[in-house]
């Protein structure tokens, strides 16, 4: 029987388990691990594992002024609004530093800034038109919408005017004849699988698509083009096209990489079908010299055992387009939140709650980098990390990476979550960008809906109005209840 099944079929009996369990005799348990009844008798009562009845308390407490407290609301509209796009390097990024640890301190907590050196990418002027294509009406041209990518290197000045050529996939590419796009403008029209984000996998959806972004340009270069257009890596429609980063390998020509909309990578291919088409491209990004910035850390000092570290976080940084609202204003202020009820609540864990900004997850993570380098020896008294990047919809529970024990371990504390919907506990490899680079240290991060996460990302549409207020605090609640438990157990969790 799959075990999807088998999960099912054990809930279903969870109904009529106390019933069975005393009528029926406990049967021997296989050498390999738990009866049925087990598992069965652990879903029905978990008991209440590394923590006490008052601490079950305490994080009921915590969940329910996360649902109620306008903290993070107000902090995400003024870095948003108020200081707006944050990309790394930026004037923009600095106030948001300057902000946060300002907000820290008012807190009472212990702040410190992290100098870390990020990349300095300047998005210049961005602009497409097709200039023939088979049945132009005489003296015009067709507007594409597109947006440099990451990290793109600038046409000349005057612009790039060059034949377009369209494949599906790095395959077809590959498959051409030799020379076929030498010189010319290469596009990788790659559709964002919208069926399978809307049955709530926009990450595997992304996942598929996101390799054309990044290797695009090195594909399309080593083939000889002479510009690179990718097909927007999300799930937005009115011709919104999504930034993002791209890559140049060592030994190979670096050229021009834009995102083209849906609706123009779709115009490309047809009119391409039919014939030559000429495109325009004028790119005029500047990679400027590496400048210092840093990650904000701000500890709420553990009572017991101060040295013992418990990370909640986001990223700082954003790109250039919208403001940052759901990548990663969310994240930043559900943790800020974090150290907010501590304080407001007057609740002092065991273990230090150490809030960490990071700076520079859309560029290369140097501001993790940095933190785990600089940390490296204290990494073993690391018990746990959290980051939130993936918005701010609907949490259905907490996605772990680390031991499969870690289940088990978190399910008192997502019988406390389930009040909110928010109680499924998922294995994963891993949950969050930053803190995947502290080596060891379980992680966890809320698991959310991501149907339409993707249809903002990266895009000039990343903005406030973007956010639920409802589930912002569902998000912030998932935070708190998972820090504090993480903090104050008996226990630390398996590692």
């Amino acid at each position: 029987m799959p075990v999807s099944q088998r999960i099912l079929l054990v809930a279903a009996l969870g109904v009529f388990a106390q019933t069975v369990l005393a009528q029926t005799p406990p049967a021997q348990a296989p050498p390999s691990g738990p009866t049925v009844q087990d598992r069965i008798a652990r879903m029905m009562s978990p008991g209440t594992g590394a923590w006490t009845t008052d601490q079950l308390a305490t994080m009921t407490l915590l969940r329910d002024a996360a649902l109620t407290d306008p903290y993070a609301l107000t902090e995400l509209r003024h870095l948003t609004d108020n200081i707006g796009p944050r990309i790394s390097g930026s004037p923009q990024a600095q106030a948001a530093v300057d902000y946060v640890a300002a907000e820290m301190r008012a807190l009472g907590a212990d702040v410190q800034l992290e100098k870390t050196t990020v990349p300095h990418w300047v998005r210049g002027e961005e602009t497409g038109a097709l200039t023939a294509w088979p049945g132009q009406t005489p003296g015009t041209t067709q507007k594409i919408v597109l947006t440099a990518l990451g990290s793109s290197v600038a046409t000349a000045p005057d612009g790039l005017t060059a034949e377009v050529v369209v494949v599906n996939s790095f395959d077809e590419a590959k498959k051409l004849p030799a020379g076929a796009v030498k010189g010319k403008i290469l596009l990788f029209n790659k559709p964002f699988d919208k069926r399978l984000a809307a049955q709530g996998n926009g990450l595997s959806a992304y996942g598929q698509a996101v390799l054309y972004r990044g290797a695009g340009p090195s594909v399309a270069a080593s083939l000889g083009a002479a510009a690179v257009l990718v097909r927007s890596v999300g799930g937005a429609d009115y011709r919104l096209p999504h930034t993002g980063m791209t890559y140049y390998p060592a030994g190979l020509p670096k050229i021009p990489a834009a995102a083209v909309t849906d609706e123009d990578a779709d115009l490309l291919a047809n009119l391409t079908h039919q014939g030559p088409v000429t495109m325009r491209l004028v790119l005029t990004p500047q990679t400027l010299p590496a400048v210092q910035s840093y990650n904000v850390i701000a500890d709420w000092k553990g009572t017991e055992h101060p040295e013992q570290i418990v990370i909640v976080s986001g990223h700082l940084d954003s790109w250039d387009l919208g403001t940052g609202a759901i990548d990663d204003g969310a994240g930043i202020v559900v943790s800020m939140q974090v150290i907010h009820l501590l304080q407001k609540l007057g609740v002092h864990p065991k273990r230090t709650v150490r809030f960490i900004a990071w700076m520079d997850e859309e560029q290369g993570g140097e501001g993790a980098q940095t933190y785990a380098q600089e940390h490296a020896a204290d990494l073993p008294n690391h018990i746990g990390a959290l980051e939130s990047d993936l918005g701010a919809d609907h949490p259905d529970g907490v996605t772990y990476a680390g031991k499969p024990e870690l289940g088990d371990y978190l399910r008192p504390v997502a019988q406390v979550l389930d009040a909110i919907g928010a109680s499924t506990l998922t294995g994963g490899e891993e949950a969050g960008e930053d803190i995947g680079f502290l080596k060891g240290v379980p992680g966890f991060t809320p698991t959310q809906d991501s149907r339409f996460y993707f249809n903002y990302h990266h895009t000039a549409a990343d903005t406030f109005d973007k956010i639920d207020p409802q589930h912002l605090g569902e998000n912030a609640a998932v935070m708190a209840v998972v820090a504090y438990a993480l903090a104050d157990a008996s226990t630390p969790a398996p590692r």
